[in-house]
Protein backbone atom coordinates (compact mmCIF):
# COMPACT_ATOMS: atom_id res chain seq x y z
CA UNK A 1 0.00 0.00 0.00
CA UNK A 2 0.95 3.42 -0.86
CA UNK A 3 1.12 5.71 1.88
CA UNK A 4 0.67 9.53 1.31
CA UNK A 5 3.53 12.26 0.53
CA UNK A 6 1.50 15.19 1.18
CA UNK A 7 -1.83 16.87 0.41
CA UNK A 8 -3.45 16.19 -2.84
CA UNK A 9 -6.05 19.06 -4.60
CA UNK A 10 -8.88 17.46 -6.20
CA UNK A 11 -8.18 19.69 -9.79
CA UNK A 12 -4.47 19.17 -9.68
CA UNK A 13 -4.56 15.34 -9.23
CA UNK A 14 -7.70 15.12 -12.20
CA UNK A 15 -5.51 17.89 -13.96
CA UNK A 16 -9.01 19.18 -14.84
CA UNK A 17 -7.50 22.82 -15.83
CA UNK A 18 -5.82 20.85 -18.78
CA UNK A 19 -8.60 18.51 -19.10
CA UNK A 20 -11.49 20.41 -19.05
CA UNK A 21 -9.65 22.94 -22.09
CA UNK A 22 -9.34 19.97 -24.19
CA UNK A 23 -12.91 20.88 -25.78
CA UNK A 24 -12.61 23.03 -28.78
CA UNK A 25 -15.13 23.16 -31.23
CA UNK A 26 -13.97 23.98 -34.50
CA UNK A 27 -17.26 25.70 -35.53
CA UNK A 28 -16.16 27.92 -32.50
CA UNK A 29 -12.49 28.63 -33.92
CA UNK A 30 -13.86 29.61 -37.53
CA UNK A 31 -17.50 31.19 -36.48
CA UNK A 32 -18.57 34.46 -38.56
CA UNK A 33 -21.70 36.31 -38.06
CA UNK A 34 -23.46 34.18 -41.31
CA UNK A 35 -22.40 30.63 -39.67
CA UNK A 36 -21.37 30.87 -35.67
CA UNK A 37 -20.26 28.44 -33.29
CA UNK A 38 -22.24 25.06 -33.87
CA UNK A 39 -23.70 24.59 -30.32
CA UNK A 40 -23.82 20.41 -30.40
CA UNK A 41 -20.24 20.29 -31.73
CA UNK A 42 -19.46 20.38 -27.59
CA UNK A 43 -21.57 17.42 -27.26
CA UNK A 44 -19.96 15.58 -30.24
CA UNK A 45 -17.15 16.27 -28.80
CA UNK A 46 -17.71 15.56 -25.44
CA UNK A 47 -19.09 11.76 -26.42
CA UNK A 48 -16.11 11.05 -28.07
CA UNK A 49 -14.00 11.71 -25.15
CA UNK A 50 -15.85 10.06 -22.75
CA UNK A 51 -15.47 6.51 -25.60
CA UNK A 52 -11.59 7.45 -25.38
CA UNK A 53 -11.48 7.32 -21.85
CA UNK A 54 -13.06 4.55 -21.38
CA UNK A 55 -10.98 2.70 -24.07
CA UNK A 56 -8.16 3.55 -22.06
CA UNK A 57 -9.09 2.00 -19.49
CA UNK A 58 -10.31 -1.41 -21.23
CA UNK A 59 -6.69 -1.28 -22.83
CA UNK A 60 -5.46 -1.17 -19.07
CA UNK A 61 -7.58 -4.15 -18.20
CA UNK A 62 -6.50 -5.86 -21.07
CA UNK A 63 -3.05 -5.99 -20.68
CA UNK A 64 -3.01 -7.17 -17.71
CA UNK A 65 -5.51 -10.16 -18.54
CA UNK A 66 -2.97 -10.73 -21.45
CA UNK A 67 0.25 -10.34 -19.24
CA UNK A 68 -1.50 -13.29 -17.01
CA UNK A 69 -2.35 -15.56 -19.94
CA UNK A 70 1.77 -15.47 -21.38
CA UNK A 71 2.60 -17.28 -18.61
CA UNK A 72 3.56 -20.52 -19.20
CA UNK A 73 0.61 -22.03 -16.55
CA UNK A 74 -2.37 -19.92 -15.53
CA UNK A 75 -2.30 -20.58 -11.90
CA UNK A 76 -6.23 -21.40 -10.24
CA UNK A 77 -5.95 -18.37 -8.30
CA UNK A 78 -5.42 -16.57 -12.07
CA UNK A 79 -8.68 -17.16 -12.48
CA UNK A 80 -10.31 -14.56 -9.96
CA UNK A 81 -8.29 -11.70 -11.15
CA UNK A 82 -8.70 -12.62 -15.09
CA UNK A 83 -12.72 -12.66 -14.33
CA UNK A 84 -12.72 -9.72 -12.38
CA UNK A 85 -10.94 -7.73 -15.32
CA UNK A 86 -12.66 -8.97 -18.54
CA UNK A 87 -16.14 -8.54 -16.12
CA UNK A 88 -15.01 -4.70 -15.85
CA UNK A 89 -14.73 -4.55 -19.70
CA UNK A 90 -18.46 -6.04 -19.46
CA UNK A 91 -19.41 -3.09 -17.18
CA UNK A 92 -17.76 -0.06 -19.52
CA UNK A 93 -19.23 -1.30 -22.35
CA UNK A 94 -22.85 -1.34 -21.06
CA UNK A 95 -21.59 2.43 -19.72
CA UNK A 96 -20.42 3.54 -23.24
CA UNK A 97 -23.14 1.81 -25.13
CA UNK A 98 -25.81 4.13 -23.08
CA UNK A 99 -23.60 7.24 -24.49
CA UNK A 100 -25.68 6.66 -28.27
CA UNK A 101 -28.92 8.01 -26.35
CA UNK A 102 -26.64 10.98 -25.18
CA UNK A 103 -25.76 11.72 -29.31
CA UNK A 104 -29.24 11.18 -30.41
CA UNK A 105 -30.45 14.38 -28.49
CA UNK A 106 -28.48 16.13 -31.50
CA UNK A 107 -30.49 16.44 -34.45
CA UNK A 108 -29.23 15.32 -37.85
CA UNK A 109 -29.24 19.64 -38.67
CA UNK A 110 -27.50 20.01 -36.09
CA UNK A 111 -25.41 17.44 -37.53
CA UNK A 112 -25.05 19.14 -40.41
CA UNK A 113 -23.71 22.37 -39.35
CA UNK A 114 -20.75 21.01 -38.34
CA UNK A 115 -20.09 17.81 -39.68
CA UNK A 116 -18.05 19.36 -42.86
CA UNK A 117 -15.03 20.32 -40.13
CA UNK A 118 -14.43 17.02 -39.79
CA UNK A 119 -13.46 15.52 -43.16
CA UNK A 120 -11.62 13.35 -43.22
CA UNK A 121 -11.50 12.60 -39.58
CA UNK A 122 -13.63 9.36 -38.60
CA UNK A 123 -14.06 6.76 -36.14
CA UNK A 124 -11.51 5.01 -38.22
CA UNK A 125 -8.73 6.89 -36.59
CA UNK A 126 -9.66 5.76 -33.30
CA UNK A 127 -6.61 3.94 -32.60
CA UNK A 128 -7.38 2.62 -29.07
CA UNK A 129 -10.33 1.15 -30.52
CA UNK A 130 -8.49 -0.47 -33.29
CA UNK A 131 -5.57 -1.42 -30.72
CA UNK A 132 -9.13 -3.49 -28.45
CA UNK A 133 -10.07 -5.08 -32.07
CA UNK A 134 -6.20 -6.45 -32.40
CA UNK A 135 -5.34 -7.32 -28.55
CA UNK A 136 -9.10 -9.25 -28.61
CA UNK A 137 -7.82 -11.00 -31.58
CA UNK A 138 -9.51 -9.31 -34.35
CA UNK A 139 -6.59 -8.49 -36.68
CA UNK A 140 -6.51 -6.90 -40.72
CA UNK A 141 -6.41 -10.37 -42.54
CA UNK A 142 -10.10 -11.23 -40.96
CA UNK A 143 -11.83 -8.10 -42.08
CA UNK A 144 -13.38 -7.86 -45.17
CA UNK A 145 -12.53 -6.41 -47.85
CA UNK A 146 -13.67 -2.88 -47.52
CA UNK A 147 -12.76 -3.15 -44.16
CA UNK A 148 -8.99 -3.93 -44.74
CA UNK A 149 -8.49 -1.38 -47.19
CA UNK A 150 -9.90 1.48 -44.34
CA UNK A 151 -8.77 -0.18 -42.13
CA UNK A 152 -4.82 0.86 -42.23
CA UNK A 153 -5.42 3.67 -44.86
CA UNK A 154 -6.99 6.07 -43.34
CA UNK A 155 -4.09 6.19 -39.96
CA UNK A 156 -0.61 8.59 -40.63
CA UNK A 157 2.48 6.77 -40.82
CA UNK A 158 3.17 6.22 -37.10
CA UNK A 159 0.02 4.77 -35.99
CA UNK A 160 0.00 2.54 -39.22
CA UNK A 161 3.26 0.94 -38.54
CA UNK A 162 2.21 0.70 -34.84
CA UNK A 163 -1.10 -1.79 -35.23
CA UNK A 164 0.71 -3.32 -37.83
CA UNK A 165 3.46 -4.30 -34.99
CA UNK A 166 0.63 -4.92 -32.81
CA UNK A 167 -0.54 -7.70 -34.89
CA UNK A 168 2.78 -9.85 -34.42
CA UNK A 169 2.03 -9.95 -30.96
CA UNK A 170 -0.35 -12.94 -28.92
CA UNK A 171 -3.53 -12.04 -28.72
CA UNK A 172 -6.13 -12.99 -26.41
CA UNK A 173 -8.16 -15.23 -29.06
CA UNK A 174 -4.41 -17.14 -29.26
CA UNK A 175 -3.57 -16.64 -25.82
CA UNK A 176 -6.80 -18.46 -24.90
CA UNK A 177 -6.53 -21.20 -27.51
CA UNK A 178 -3.35 -22.11 -26.12
CA UNK A 179 -4.58 -22.68 -22.74
CA UNK A 180 -7.25 -24.60 -24.12
CA UNK A 181 -5.18 -27.01 -25.67
CA UNK A 182 -3.56 -27.88 -22.76
CA UNK A 183 -6.51 -28.30 -20.46
CA UNK A 184 -6.44 -31.67 -19.29
CA UNK A 185 -8.80 -34.24 -18.00
CA UNK A 186 -10.51 -35.47 -21.41
CA UNK A 187 -8.20 -38.31 -22.41
CA UNK A 188 -6.83 -40.46 -19.52
CA UNK A 189 -5.31 -43.45 -19.62
CA UNK A 190 -8.45 -45.80 -18.63
CA UNK A 191 -10.72 -43.01 -20.23
CA UNK A 192 -11.67 -40.92 -23.23
CA UNK A 193 -14.34 -38.85 -22.83
CA UNK A 194 -14.90 -37.89 -26.77
CA UNK A 195 -15.52 -41.85 -27.30
CA UNK A 196 -18.35 -41.92 -24.68
CA UNK A 197 -19.39 -38.26 -26.15
CA UNK A 198 -19.95 -39.79 -29.63
CA UNK A 199 -21.75 -42.81 -28.46
CA UNK A 200 -23.59 -40.44 -26.23
CA UNK A 201 -24.66 -38.28 -29.70
CA UNK A 202 -25.04 -41.39 -31.98
CA UNK A 203 -28.00 -42.10 -29.59
CA UNK A 204 -29.61 -39.05 -28.91
CA UNK A 205 -28.98 -39.24 -33.18
CA UNK A 206 -30.75 -42.15 -33.34
CA UNK A 207 -33.64 -41.73 -31.08
CA UNK A 208 -34.59 -38.49 -33.16
CA UNK A 209 -34.16 -40.74 -36.65
CA UNK A 210 -36.96 -42.82 -35.00
CA UNK A 211 -39.43 -40.16 -33.36
CA UNK A 212 -39.10 -38.97 -37.13
CA UNK A 213 -40.05 -42.17 -38.43
CA UNK A 214 -42.70 -43.14 -35.69
CA UNK A 215 -44.41 -39.81 -36.76
CA UNK A 216 -44.36 -40.70 -40.68
CA UNK A 217 -47.79 -41.18 -41.20
CA UNK A 218 -48.36 -37.87 -39.73
CA UNK A 219 -45.92 -35.96 -41.97
CA UNK A 220 -46.29 -34.64 -45.26
CA UNK A 221 -43.35 -36.50 -47.76
CA UNK A 222 -42.35 -32.93 -48.20
CA UNK A 223 -42.12 -32.79 -44.34
CA UNK A 224 -40.49 -36.23 -44.04
CA UNK A 225 -37.59 -35.84 -46.58
CA UNK A 226 -37.01 -32.25 -44.72
CA UNK A 227 -36.53 -33.60 -41.03
CA UNK A 228 -34.75 -36.67 -42.93
CA UNK A 229 -32.09 -33.90 -44.49
CA UNK A 230 -31.93 -31.64 -41.28
CA UNK A 231 -30.72 -34.94 -39.38
CA UNK A 232 -28.07 -35.88 -42.17
CA UNK A 233 -26.90 -32.12 -41.52
CA UNK A 234 -27.09 -32.70 -38.04
CA UNK A 235 -24.87 -35.93 -38.14
CA UNK A 236 -22.48 -34.21 -40.62
CA UNK A 237 -22.10 -31.21 -38.38
CA UNK A 238 -20.86 -33.44 -35.23
CA UNK A 239 -18.91 -35.86 -37.28
CA UNK A 240 -16.73 -32.44 -38.65
CA UNK A 241 -15.98 -31.78 -35.17
CA UNK A 242 -13.72 -34.83 -34.86
CA UNK A 243 -12.54 -34.51 -38.32
CA UNK A 244 -8.80 -32.89 -38.13
CA UNK A 245 -9.08 -32.38 -41.87
CA UNK A 246 -12.92 -31.01 -41.96
CA UNK A 247 -11.94 -28.71 -38.70
CA UNK A 248 -8.88 -27.53 -41.02
CA UNK A 249 -10.83 -27.22 -43.73
CA UNK A 250 -13.24 -24.61 -42.11
CA UNK A 251 -10.48 -22.92 -40.45
CA UNK A 252 -8.95 -22.26 -43.85
CA UNK A 253 -12.59 -21.17 -44.76
CA UNK A 254 -12.23 -18.97 -42.49
CA UNK A 255 -15.51 -20.14 -40.37
CA UNK A 256 -13.80 -21.16 -37.63
CA UNK A 257 -10.81 -19.72 -35.74
CA UNK A 258 -9.52 -22.19 -32.80
CA UNK A 259 -7.73 -25.30 -33.38
CA UNK A 260 -9.56 -28.66 -33.31
CA UNK A 261 -8.10 -28.98 -29.85
CA UNK A 262 -9.03 -25.85 -28.46
CA UNK A 263 -12.99 -26.14 -29.41
CA UNK A 264 -13.22 -29.83 -28.11
CA UNK A 265 -11.45 -28.93 -24.34
CA UNK A 266 -13.60 -25.77 -24.58
CA UNK A 267 -17.16 -27.68 -25.31
CA UNK A 268 -15.73 -29.79 -22.56
CA UNK A 269 -15.64 -27.31 -20.42
CA UNK A 270 -18.97 -25.73 -21.28
CA UNK A 271 -20.51 -29.91 -20.99
CA UNK A 272 -19.19 -29.91 -17.35
CA UNK A 273 -19.19 -26.11 -16.16
CA UNK A 274 -20.91 -27.58 -12.92
CA UNK A 275 -17.76 -28.75 -11.88
CA UNK A 276 -15.65 -26.73 -9.38
CA UNK A 277 -12.28 -26.62 -11.23
CA UNK A 278 -14.54 -25.76 -14.54
CA UNK A 279 -16.99 -23.46 -13.08
CA UNK A 280 -14.66 -20.31 -13.30
CA UNK A 281 -13.03 -21.12 -16.70
CA UNK A 282 -16.47 -21.34 -17.96
CA UNK A 283 -17.26 -18.13 -16.83
CA UNK A 284 -14.26 -16.66 -17.91
CA UNK A 285 -15.68 -17.84 -21.58
CA UNK A 286 -19.28 -16.46 -21.25
CA UNK A 287 -18.13 -12.68 -20.24
CA UNK A 288 -15.60 -13.39 -23.20
CA UNK A 289 -18.57 -13.63 -25.42
CA UNK A 290 -20.50 -10.85 -23.99
CA UNK A 291 -17.82 -8.62 -24.52
CA UNK A 292 -18.16 -9.80 -28.30
CA UNK A 293 -21.72 -9.25 -28.07
CA UNK A 294 -21.37 -5.54 -26.53
CA UNK A 295 -18.94 -4.74 -29.44
CA UNK A 296 -21.08 -6.04 -31.72
CA UNK A 297 -24.56 -4.55 -30.21
CA UNK A 298 -22.00 -1.35 -30.18
CA UNK A 299 -21.26 -1.47 -33.94
CA UNK A 300 -25.04 -1.39 -34.56
CA UNK A 301 -25.97 1.30 -32.59
CA UNK A 302 -22.71 3.07 -34.71
CA UNK A 303 -24.47 2.32 -37.99
CA UNK A 304 -27.52 2.77 -36.64
CA UNK A 305 -26.78 6.47 -35.64
CA UNK A 306 -24.99 7.16 -38.90
CA UNK A 307 -27.95 6.40 -40.75
CA UNK A 308 -30.10 8.52 -38.28
CA UNK A 309 -27.98 11.57 -39.11
CA UNK A 310 -26.81 10.80 -42.42
CA UNK A 311 -29.22 8.75 -43.92
CA UNK A 312 -27.47 7.14 -46.63
CA UNK A 313 -24.68 9.89 -47.20
CA UNK A 314 -20.62 8.93 -47.43
CA UNK A 315 -18.82 9.17 -44.03
CA UNK A 316 -17.09 11.92 -43.44
CA UNK A 317 -13.57 9.36 -43.56
CA UNK A 318 -14.89 8.28 -46.78
CA UNK A 319 -16.51 5.15 -46.23
CA UNK A 320 -19.80 3.88 -47.60
CA UNK A 321 -21.44 5.51 -43.72
CA UNK A 322 -24.22 3.08 -42.70
CA UNK A 323 -23.92 0.61 -45.00
CA UNK A 324 -19.92 0.41 -43.98
CA UNK A 325 -20.94 0.28 -40.38
CA UNK A 326 -23.40 -2.74 -40.24
CA UNK A 327 -21.37 -5.05 -42.74
CA UNK A 328 -18.54 -4.30 -39.96
CA UNK A 329 -21.02 -5.52 -37.11
CA UNK A 330 -22.13 -8.62 -38.90
CA UNK A 331 -18.13 -9.56 -39.42
CA UNK A 332 -15.51 -8.49 -37.11
CA UNK A 333 -16.61 -10.77 -34.45
CA UNK A 334 -13.45 -12.34 -32.50
CA UNK A 335 -15.05 -15.85 -30.26
CA UNK A 336 -17.41 -16.58 -32.48
CA UNK A 337 -16.17 -20.35 -31.49
CA UNK A 338 -17.40 -19.61 -28.56
CA UNK A 339 -21.19 -18.82 -29.49
CA UNK A 340 -20.91 -21.77 -31.62
CA UNK A 341 -20.19 -24.00 -28.96
CA UNK A 342 -24.30 -24.32 -28.15
CA UNK A 343 -24.38 -26.67 -31.19
CA UNK A 344 -22.89 -29.34 -29.96
CA UNK A 345 -23.88 -29.03 -26.18
CA UNK A 346 -26.43 -32.43 -25.01
CA UNK A 347 -28.89 -32.81 -21.98
CA UNK A 348 -26.82 -32.86 -18.87
CA UNK A 349 -29.08 -36.61 -18.37
CA UNK A 350 -27.08 -37.58 -21.45
CA UNK A 351 -23.81 -36.43 -20.73
CA UNK A 352 -20.87 -39.33 -19.97
CA UNK A 353 -20.32 -40.39 -16.67
CA UNK A 354 -16.90 -39.36 -15.59
CA UNK A 355 -14.61 -41.65 -13.62
CA UNK A 356 -14.62 -41.27 -9.82
CA UNK A 357 -10.77 -40.43 -10.30
CA UNK A 358 -10.94 -37.60 -12.38
CA UNK A 359 -14.60 -36.22 -10.60
CA UNK A 360 -12.00 -36.26 -7.58
CA UNK A 361 -9.77 -33.65 -10.23
CA UNK A 362 -12.40 -31.61 -10.98
CA UNK A 363 -13.60 -31.02 -6.99
CA UNK A 364 -11.80 -29.06 -4.36
CA UNK A 365 -10.29 -31.93 -2.20
CA UNK A 366 -9.44 -30.84 1.25
CA UNK A 367 -7.69 -33.43 3.67
CA UNK A 368 -10.04 -33.36 7.34
CA UNK A 369 -7.53 -32.35 9.99
CA UNK A 370 -7.75 -35.03 13.19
Amino acid sequence: MHKNQGPVYYNDYLMLDKFLSCQEPLSKKFATKEDPEAHDETLFIVVHQAYELWFKQILHDLDAVLTTFKKPTVEDSDFSYIIQRLDRIRKIQGVFNSHFEILETMTPMDFLEFRNLLIPASGFQSTQFREIEIKLGLNTVDRQGVDREFFLGRLNEKDRARLSALENTPSLLRLLEKWLERTPFTNKENFNFWTEYQNSIQKILSDDEATIQANVAHLSDKDKAMQLENLRITKETFANLFNEEAHNKIVAEGARKLSQKAILNALFIMLYRDEPMLTMPHQMMTIMMDIDENFTTWRYRHALLAQRMLGTKIGTGGSSGHTYLKKAADNNRVFVDLFNLSTYLIPRSRLPKIPAEIKKQLNFNSTPTA
